[in-house]
């Protein structure tokens, strides 16, 4: 999965869980019944797990092109910043 596609999913995601919460919560408040409210929400759950969790084709529409190991050698390798540690000390003298 890209980038692109982590994020479509993400959004999908919520989008689905959030139409799942509210037709969950109305047809519970309509029917006056909790347990149903769970069991349509837990579908609701379930449906977007399976949408989401698989790492579908859609989600790998941009991929992302890798070095070759010739090519990374060319390139110098990031340094490490250095920490001189000479913070200023505040000195009051009283």
């Amino acid at each position: 999965m890209d980038w692109q596609g982590q994020k479509m999913a993400e959004q999908w995601m919520q989008i689905l869980l959030l139409v799942s919460a509210v037709v969950a919560f109305v047809t519970g408040y309509v029917l006056g019944s909790f347990r149903l409210m769970v069991l349509i929400y837990a579908g609701g759950v379930v449906l977007t797990s399976l949408i989401i969790v698989p790492n579908w084709p859609w989600f790998n529409r941009h991929p992302l092109n890798w070095l070759d190991p010739t090519e990374a050698g060319k390139h110098p390798k990031p340094q490490p910043a250095v920490n001189s540690g000479n913070k200023k000390k505040n000195t009051k003298q009283k």
